[in-house]
């Protein structure tokens, strides 16, 4: 599939990329970027919008809004899609202000309300989001929450006791969107980008092999993704060919278990896997890894793992489940037809704590590890299967 806008027949106007599969192209005059001084003022940066012909960016916004349409990506993809034609426009190694200036000018174009603040030669892009977002900076404009997007280009670090920033008023009309970033499905990527990693591990004394298909495409669209609730990243799916080689074979493996022993299989599958590694030693801060990342990853650590036990559980058992957080640790429980071990009670409802980390003893189902029993805990997530 391409999605093409051509008004202009010049191939030397053609710009061409792929995107998750799919090839975006759109005729589009490099010629006519604006090469302004150092973008880092709101005069400068006031000047720049106002150059900007709308109708020399259409077919840009056509190809880009086609795509939308066509596959209906999840805003926080739409979004890796805008960062890829805006590097097209103007690389982001030419003039990062620019780039960045661009980001926001087509996520205002299609629609989202996406905002610029200055300090000095900072430039910081925030987007309309209503949702809880974390260890990145946001600002409140007109009681409505703005979280931002390009925290990451400064190493996740400015100080802003000495960088007083200012906000852009560059009204765009009709940019009033909400963003969200909730993903509910993946791109359907070609089979051809997949590759295979092998993932063993021991259980009852037998050894199990599983060849699972995975696309380091997922590691470049959620490398910036950052720690959102537990409701959005725990329910981020698995793409389609790596749900199809893993979840039938581990739903075959299980099939003549009884459920709790199908549970701990799956336990142990995520507890053995996989090597554990904390996020700080493995990414310099904390982050959260959607199900997927964590097969695609070497280490991980007990976030992650709770994500894709808890993904494994659903799918194939589509059990009850609670996540809870201690202070220093987070594991989750499964509620059975009865309990094992001492149960954890909420909302009258009895759950069995499935440890799906490493530890340095083997717990089974039911067993907390010790030095948790007395500690303080909250339940961060509760899933509840929808009746069918």
């Amino acid at each position: 599939m391409s999605f093409s806008i051509r008004p202009i027949a010049s191939a030397a106007n053609i710009i061409q990329f792929d995107f998750c599969g799919e090839q975006i192209t759109f005729d589009f005059d490099r010629s006519i970027v604006p090469n302004n001084p150092v973008l880092s003022d709101e005069t400068a940066i006031t000047t720049f919008y106002q150059s900007l012909n709308p109708s020399n960016y259409d077919a840009v916004v056509k190809a880009l809004l086609s795509y939308k349409d066509k596959f209906k990506p999840d805003d926080w993809l739409y979004y890796q899609l805008i960062r890829k034609a805006a590097q097209q426009i103007s690389p982001k190694s030419d003039d990062y202000h620019r780039y960045t200036l661009y980001k926001w000018y087509l996520l205002n174009r299609s629609g989202y309300d996406a905002r610029l603040a200055i300090s000095g030669d900072y430039i910081l892009f925030y987007i309309h989001c209503e949702e809880n977002i974390y260890n990145i900076p946001y600002r409140m404009v007109d009681g409505k929450q703005y979280v931002c997007l390009n925290y990451h280009d400064y190493g996740n670090h400015i100080d802003f006791q000495k960088n007083v920033f200012t906000l852009i008023d560059m009204p765009f009309p009709g940019a009033d969107g909400n963003f969200s970033y909730k993903i509910t499905h993946l791109p359907e990527f070609n089979t051809g980008d997949y590759k295979v990693k092998d993932l063993s591990f021991n259980y009852n004394e037998n050894e199990y092999h599983f060849k699972v298909k995975l696309n380091n495409q997922i590691q470049s669209l959620f490398v910036n993704y950052p720690v959102v609730d537990y409701a959005l990243y725990l329910n981020i799916p698995l793409s389609h060919e790596t749900y199809s080689s893993l979840i039938p074979l581990l739903k075959k493996s299980v099939k003549r278990m009884s459920v709790k022993n199908g549970v701990d299989y799956l336990m142990r599958f995520t507890r053995y896997a996989f090597l554990f590694e904390p996020d700080t030693e493995v990414f310099g801060s904390e982050k959260r890894l959607s199900p997927e990342q964590t097969l695609l990853y070497d280490q991980s650590d007990c976030e992650d793992r709770v994500a894709l036990f808890y993904c494994l559980v659903k799918e194939i058992y589509n059990l009850p489940m609670i996540v809870l957080t201690y202070p220093k640790h987070v594991t989750i429980a499964v509620q059975f037809n009865k309990t094992y071990g001492k149960p954890i009670v909420y909302n009258g409802n009895k759950y069995s704590i499935c440890e799906p980390s490493p530890q340095k003893e083997d717990l089974m189902v039911g067993q907390l590890l010790p030095e948790l029993k007395k500690a303080p805990y909250e339940v961060a997530y509760v899933y509840t299967p929808q009746k069918k």
